[in-house]
């Protein structure tokens, strides 16, 4: 889709030429009927060069494109009005590149929102590294102390940020297809909490960009289509929960965050174990399930299901793909998974992610 646009906006700059030859006489232009002075002439030839920057810039992802494509179009658009007859159809590619432009701005904003939110959320960098050792984890159930020596994180430096970059599908229904996702995360251990970032792509030429926030035990879940359109305002004491168990859910990505005097271990068996999570006045549990060697099977818990007729409490489950592990920076965690909404209905698996980079910044 990129490479489409970017040709009509190189092919619509070149079709710029033809007033420019009409100006100056350079051939017959019989598609011009109508006159053009050579100072209109000119203005047609600024209109291709504005056109042939833009498209360029836009091939190469340059941030800066839509710099020379707003003034093409309004220069364009001004050129096609003074001889309308012979131009009016040009509008049409005028028109789609001006759509083009208004939804870059507005993923201008929503990203440039985003980083605002993690100039206030993250730590500043300290340069005190702490290690994480078998002491800090000793009053730990047995199982999760096992999960964390096979992670290969004790002896590593605890981090207080986590960021990593995820790649997988989603859908919104079981009937619904699955729809690619690219997204980043940070994560903030020691004071828990995440800005998740992501990218839906819904159809060729059509995105919905996607926001979620946990902070200080709240939640907050932003979804734009076009990063125009709300199509998700979730805020709330159900969005936050949901939120917590989403963070707790994914400290199989960070095994220190297991540490975390907001989160209070109960063992089950020798294979699982509970953690309740308490933060903003806000509590929620999950169970964590283990293979015989301590690596993360799974994780359930109750989490609150939109309806149309309001929200219920539901088995949420995460299941761990046992092939899927990988190392990032020494160490072992669960790369890939897939989560399910278990309903009265049947099952309804919606996520499917699996993470490809992380950097530990202690």
């Amino acid at each position: 889709m990129r490479i489409a646009f970017a040709i009509l906006l190189l092919l619509h700059g070149l079709i710029h030429l033809l007033g420019f030859a009409k100006a100056f006489q350079y051939g017959q232009i019989s598609s011009l009927t109508l006159p053009i002075s050579k100072p209109a002439g000119l203005a047609w030839l600024a209109s291709t060069l504005l056109f042939l920057v833009a498209g360029i810039l836009y091939l190469l992802h340059r941030e800066n494109w839509w710099m020379w494509a707003v003034p093409a179009v309004l220069l364009s658009q001004v050129l096609i009005f003074l001889v309308w007859k012979d131009a009016k159809y040009g509008t049409i590619p005028n028109l789609i590149a001006a759509a083009v432009i208004i939804v870059g701005f507005a993923n201008r904003d929503f990203q440039g929102m985003v980083k605002n939110e993690l100039q206030s959320f993250l730590p500043a960098y300290t340069g005190t590294q702490i290690p994480l050792d078998e002491a800090a984890i000793a009053t730990l159930p047995p199982v999760v102390q096992t999960w964390i020596k096979r992670s290969n994180a004790l002896g590593k430096p605890i981090a207080q940020t986590v960021h990593l970059k995820q790649k997988g599908d989603m859908r919104t229904a079981p009937a619904k297809k699955w729809m690619p996702v690219t997204a980043e995360q940070w994560f903030t251990p020691l004071q828990p909490g995440f800005i998740w970032n992501a990218r839906v792509k819904v159809a060729p030429g059509i995105e919905m960009t996607g926001r979620d926030r946990y902070a200080d035990g709240k939640g907050h879940m932003l979804i734009k289509v076009l990063s125009l359109v709300p199509v998700v305002d979730a805020k709330g004491p159900e969005t936050d929960q949901g939120s917590m168990l989403r963070y707790l859910a994914e400290i199989v990505w960070f095994p220190s965050g297991a540490l975390h005097e907001s989160i209070v271990w109960e063992p089950l068996d020798s294979s699982s174990a509970k953690a309740t999570m308490t933060l903003g006045g806000i509590s929620a549990s999950g169970i964590f399930r283990f293979d015989a060697n301590g690596d993360p099977q799974s994780f359930e818990a109750k989490r609150y299901y939109d309806r149309k007729e309001g929200a219920t409490l539901e088995d949420w489950f995460v299941q761990v793909d046992p092939e899927g592990y990988r190392e990032f920076e020494g160490v072992r965690i669960p790369a890939k998974s897939t989560v399910t909404w278990k309903l009265k209905e049947g099952d309804f698996s919606w996520f499917r992610v699996e993470v490809t980079e992380v950097e530990y910044i202690p």
